[in-house]
């Protein structure tokens, strides 16, 4: 695994903190060039691009530490701080929905300030977010962070032991759930391109992200690691957060394709 690509003095460029910013920059620009499709202006994507990477990154982080309160006790400077307690540069520990709650609801108070459609704007930006999964959970496995669960499948994994994977599971063979969200996040991406081809009803799209979105992170869940943190008991199994905020998701969806039954495009 490649967690460093490099170093410069204390400072260090990361496999995941290269990807993330570089599914920004591509969804970004390939945003804007599509938004004038959609009856958006190039410009609203542009003055969209801070407030969404910042909004992702603050989400992510909230959630995270949120669910991980015990990793800070003692040095809580450490959730805001690049330079962290142990010398490090960088601030580890994001959770991905955390950023896609704060994500829409930054795009509605945007949208309401600049008057613009909501649903269009969400459907303008879904391949490129659907891009940026495939993009980051390649940094995350390059990282060996969000693994899986131990497995004794052909194409499992063995992390080193200096990655988190190998320092929680150490020498274990694990599903590697970076890989099957990386390759669903690419496949989501054909399908939404796919579907953009025909004049479809407004929201259809949108609905279609949320269903297949939330439906894969619910399954890929019960084979991902998690801290008992995360967890809840429900009906005899643990269920995780996220993969609560995910059936949110599907059943968000799922109303709005209802919504959409009938209606003339």
């Amino acid at each position: 695994m490649y967690p460093t690509l490099f170093r410069i003095g204390i400072f260090e460029i990361h496999a995941y903190g290269l990807l993330l910013a570089l599914s920004f920059v591509i969804g970004i620009y390939w945003s804007a060039a599509c938004a004038p499709k959609r009856g958006i202006a190039r410009e609203a994507i542009l003055d969209l691009a801070l407030i969404t990477v910042l909004s992702a990154i603050l989400g992510s982080r909230i959630l995270y530490v949120v669910t991980h309160v015990e990793e800070f006790k003692g040095r809580w400077l450490d959730v805001i701080n690049p330079v962290q307690s142990d010398g490090t540069f960088g601030i580890g520990g994001l959770s991905m929905l955390g950023g896609v709650m704060l994500v829409l609801a930054s795009m509605v108070i945007f949208c309401k300030v600049r008057k613009l459609n909501f649903v269009r704007l969400a459907e303008t930006l879904a391949p490129s977010f659907a891009l940026g999964e495939g993009l980051t959970r390649m940094g995350c496995f390059l990282n060996g962070c969000c693994f899986g669960k131990a497995c004794s499948l052909p194409w499992a994994v063995v992390f080193p032991l200096s990655s988190p994977a190998g320092a929680t599971l150490p020498e274990a063979h694990v599903h590697p759930t970076q890989i099957y969200s990386s390759l669903f996040g690419f496949v989501l991406m054909l399908i939404v391109l796919m579907l953009d081809r025909k004049t479809r009803p407004e929201g259809f799209i949108m609905s279609v992200f949320f269903i297949l979105y939330g439906l894969f992170r619910i399954i890929v869940d019960f084979f991902r690691y998690y801290e008992d943190s995360v967890q809840f008991p429900l009906l005899g199994t643990q269920f995780t957060i996220n993969q609560a905020i995910s059936l949110l998701m599907v059943i968000c969806g799922c109303i709005l394709l209802v919504r959409l039954r009938g209606k003339k495009v």
